[in-house]
């Protein structure tokens, strides 16, 4: 009796772990940190209290109990919202700044450099003293030495 009973156990929870392990595994902090809250701005995840904010995340939370990837639940917030409501839209181009930010330093380098090496190139040669003006500065140290 018990061995049917164990077995009855097992056949009733196969389905059931069958069907987890078929379903994507995405939760509600998974997809909150790559989607925008549209009334604050900011992420979702940084959004406390926002009325939009809860409307999302019940959303996301029904689509997470339907079994729904990651990704499947950002394709249909992106199709109801548009682009804006991704945190890293497809059409970024944050990556412009930093990258023309390094260009201008990069030139600024190599211009300061060349005109460094510039200065430092050695000019003509200083002119040569004559005998008297050679005699006379040799007369004048001589008097200063101690």
């Amino acid at each position: 009796m018990r061995l049917l009973a164990v077995v009855a156990a097992a056949l009733l929870l196969l389905p059931a772990s069958a069907l987890a392990a078929t379903c994507p595994k995405a939760t509600l902090g998974d997809v909150q940190d790559e989607v925008m809250c549209l009334q604050c701005g900011v992420p979702l995840n940084v959004a406390e209290e926002a009325p939009a904010a809860k409307r999302e995340r019940v959303f996301i939370q029904s689509r997470i109990d339907r079994c729904e990837s990651k990704q499947q639940i950002k394709d249909e917030l992106v199709a109801q919202f548009g682009d804006r409501i991704l945190a890293d839209p497809k059409s970024n181009t944050a990556w412009l700044v930093p990258a023309i930010a390094f260009a201008a330093a990069a030139i600024a380098v190599a211009l300061g450099a060349r005109r460094w090496r510039r200065r430092r190139a050695p000019g003509p040669p200083a002119p040569t003293l004559g005998t008297s003006d050679s005699a006379r500065l040799k007369a004048d140290i001589e008097r200063y030495d101690l």
